[in-house]
This record gives C-alpha cells, structure tokens and sequence, in this order.
C-alpha cells in the first residue's frame, strides 16, 4: 500500500466465518495488488460468536469493524461501507465463495463509464434446492423491481462511492442495490464471475432470508411507485470497536 490517499476499498462482511477470512484475505491483498493501486481492506464482523473475530486481530493490513450482535449482512455492508475511504468499492462475502481475483475485471469495466459493475455467477456452486429459489426470486424482482441484473444475490461488486451518498442499506436491501441505483440515474451492469464451492463453514441462508427478500421486493416496488424519501433507514446498528493495523 502507498502513502497518498487510498483509491480503492474492499469491503466483507463476515459472521462465524474463521475458517474462511485468513485464506480470503491473502487473495484479497494478491487480487488488490494486480490493478495498481492504493488500497484497504475492511472486514466487518457482524457479531460472530466463533474465533472469526480472534482471526481477523492477525492480519495486515486490515480494517475491522466489529458490530455489537449479528444485525444482519446488509447492515453489515452499510457498516463496511460507511468507514471506507476509497472512491472505489469492491464488496464480496466472507465465505469465500466469491473469487477476489475478479476485482480487476470489475474494475475495468466500470473504467468503461459506468457507476457499478455486479458480478453475474452464472454457473452457481450452491445446492439444488438454493439455485431453485434463486431462479424464482429472479422471477420475481424482474416484475417488481427490474434492476436488469441477472444475480441480485451475488455481493461481488464494484461501486463508485458516490452510489452511497444517499443511501442506506438494512434488512436486506443489499440485494435491490442494483435497482435503486438504476432508478436515481446511475450506469449498472453486470459481468460474468466465478463462483467457488464453499470449502468451510456452514452456509447462513434460510427461510427467513426467502421472507426478508420478498419484503423488500415489495418494499422496492412500492416506493418505485411513490419516491419520496426511500433510501434513508431509522434502524440504527452499534459498532463495539474497530481495529485498523496497516502493516
């Protein structure tokens, strides 16, 4: 990393991921190196209650945002988000599934004029039964939202900072990201990116996260049809402590 000021961020929430965030890391710093410039890594903990948090006070450099519980991935993202200094963001999962080294492709296609740049996994190395509803919730944000995005799910993304400024993320609005920016004006699109199979821990989707997507699926509808002050949420999260070690 250089001394000027940093240029890109890399932001990844995690919660009960320590088995994942020390290899994930390593790719990240080898995958940030590649495009040339100046970088941080911000990991979020969003309330693990395994050692993810004791392996992340190992690394360098790093940025750790530890929140008080599990508050969810979305308020983790905005977390990650908000303390990020980059006019860049890359965001990713924790659980290692997404493949860092797609960062500099993200990159250069938002080097083509657009504000963000979603990662499409279009061979998904998931179960049957979540590639199934995955198939069927994109059935139905293409008629309620119409983001123009083939994978809502896949947080490996890249975002130009001012995507945020009036935005806040919370329940599980990371995944309607892409239409709420198509809908202010910004430029979205997609690529194509890898996806890997999870090699440790347990996957954290379930049936309330089908609940949750559906509610924010209507959520976005119904404020698409009646935009008044749509992206500001009164759910507040509370940080515990951050650690920030460059090297």
């Amino acid at each position: 990393m250089g001394t000027d000021r940093c240029f890109l961020s890399v932001v990844v929430p995690v919660f009960n991921e320590e088995g994942n965030v020390i290899p994930l890391h390593g790719q990240i710093i080898e995958a940030a190196h590649q495009t040339g410039l100046n970088f941080e890594i911000i990991f979020v903990d969003d309330g693990s209650t395994d050692n993810t948090l004791t392996e992340l006070k190992t690394l360098r450099p790093v940025k750790v945002v530890v929140l008080q519980k599990n508050y969810g991935q979305s308020c983790a993202l905005d977390a990650g988000i908000k303390h990020a200094q980059g006019d860049i963001i890359v965001t990713l999962d924790g659980d290692g599934q997404n493949d860092p080294a797609a960062i500099g492709a993200l990159l250069k296609k938002l080097d083509e004029g657009y504000d963000a740049v979603c990662g499409w996994r279009k061979k998904r190395m998931d179960p049957f039964s979540k590639r199934f509803v995955a198939k069927g919730a994109w059935v139905l944000r293409a008629l309620l939202v119409d983001d123009g995005v083939h994978d809502a799910g896949c947080t490996l993304r890249a975002y130009r900072r001012q995507c945020f400024s009036r935005m806040d993320l919370y329940g599980g609005l990371h995944r309607m990201v892409p239409g709420l920016l198509k809908w202010q004006g910004f430029k979205v699109t997609e690529i194509q990116v890898d996806h890997r199979p999870r090699l440790c821990g347990t996957t954290k989707y379930n049936w309330t996260r089908i609940v949750q997507g559906l509610k924010d699926m209507l959520y976005i509808w119904s404020w698409r049809r009646h935009p008044v002050s749509p992206l500001k949420s009164t759910q507040e999260y509370l940080i515990k402590e951050i650690y920030d070690v460059v090297a």
